[in-house]
């Protein structure tokens, strides 16, 4: 990031290239797309359809599913299968993680995307006399990570499909912690290893994910990640997400805090928002922290001062009644400001404004134009009649 970018007020995206995920498109060209993962049990077919079904619904753009096993490899295909028949073309990832060649070679048939853990995909049980590795021992191992690694690199090659190299900071490989510490250079190095190994295979359809539970581990390991690929002349998307989040609102500050962060330096083509609660929970917060960043919008933006002495109405009850009118709308800025001393100024980019005039008496903005003044009792409903008289309303479903 440039000095001049650093005081702009639009977000410039690292360049990437874009991998396709079934026919969702990752990457600096195109919008920042929004995943989940369920946590039905993947052997449950009918379970597993209806949670990727409700994620469809809520907006999600790409779903992960679990695949621990072969016979969940194959119970892939069946979801796949029901799916389509009922018209959901959701693009599907399968998560493999321990030793996990055989289970990704099966379910890479099924699915647009498979996610291996470099730490976890040639898993050995850590020896806990083990004092240093040597040189040669490091180099056996990458070794046989090549030769188990290039046949699913070669499948998807040949499928056209998607794979990503998912670091988890909790999860790195003994031969990367003994050799850089649990930190996030280690987590990079142990990303780079297979990045090369799919780059001497002339396999680019890659993406990058970097998460750790706490956000300056992450925030750390995304930059170091994106330097060290820029620098070795890759240029491979970004999946970000904070791990292990948690629930409720602390959950979701800290999702805010890593992603966001990291998206408003520019980094990020895809994103989670990690959540101990209903999946489907987790995607407002991600359209939430796009939209808030001006990266996407998918809803009604609103402004709303917090409130003081010279607020003119209940401006927490109005807002809400506001909301709740408009809410189904895309695309809108709508300020609710309690009175007109700050009100005009700081709603000037809102496309319609309410704001307090007078005891009782309400003010419409269009822009910075002030339309008309009703009674407090006739606001909301005169606001609905203004975006109607402008062309700007739909009926909610």
């Amino acid at each position: 990031m440039t000095a001049s970018q650093r005081y702009d007020t639009k977000i410039h995206r690292r360049v990437t290239r874009t991998v396709m995920v079934g026919d969702v498109p990752i990457g600096s060209e195109h919008p920042i797309a929004v995943q989940s993962m369920i946590n039905e049990d993947t052997l449950d077919i009918n379970g597993s359809v209806a949670g990727i079904r409700r994620l469809a619904d809520a907006g999600c753009e790409i779903v992960r599913v679990t695949t621990p096993s072969i016979g969940h490899a194959i119970a892939m295909g069946k979801i796949r299968a029901a799916l389509r028949a009922q018209g959901c073309n959701i693009p599907l990832v399968a998560d493999v993680h321990h030793n996990g060649t055989r289970i990704a070679l099966e379910v890479a048939k099924h699915v647009d995307k498979v996610r291996i853990n470099p730490g976890l995909f040639v898993f050995d049980k850590p020896d806990p006399e083990r004092q240093e590795f040597s040189q040669d021992e490091f180099d056996a191992i990458g070794d046989r990570i090549k030769e188990t690694f290039a046949p699913l690199v070669l499948v998807l090659k040949e499928q056209n499909k998607a794979l990503r190299i998912g670091v988890n900071h909790g999860s790195l490989a003994e031969r990367m912690l003994f050799t850089y510490g649990d930190t996030p250079q280690g987590m990079v190095e142990s990303a780079m290893e297979f990045v090369r190994i799919c780059d001497s295979l002339d396999f680019h359809n890659i993406v990058i994910s970097m998460k750790a539970s706490r956000a300056p581990v992450m925030l750390a390991a995304y930059r170091l990640m994106a330097d060290t690929m820029d620098r070795e002349g890759f240029n491979y998307p970004l999946h970000l997400g904070v791990t292990e989040a948690g629930d409720g609102d602390y959950g979701r500050i800290k999702s805010t805090a890593g992603i966001a962060t990291l998206l408003a330096e520019g980094l990020g083509d895809t994103i989670r928002v990690s959540l101990t609660e209903a999946p489907e929970k987790e995607i407002p917060v991600c359209f939430s922290i796009l939209q808030a960043l001006g990266i996407r919008k998918t809803m009604v933006e609103y402004v709303a001062c917090p409130s003081c002495g010279r607020t003119l109405f209940n401006l927490e009850e109005v807002l809400h009644q506001v909301r709740n009118a408009t809410s189904h709308l895309t695309g809108l800025d709508i300020a609710v400001m309690g009175c007109i001393v700050n009100g005009p100024g700081e709603m000037a980019d809102a496309d319609y404004g309410y704001v307090g005039k007078g005891p009782g008496v309400i003010a419409l903005y269009r822009n910075r134009d002030e339309i008309r003044k009703v009674p407090e009792s006739e606001g909301v409903a005169a606001l609905v009649q203004l975006i109607k008289d402008d062309g700007r309303w739909v009926e909610p479903d």
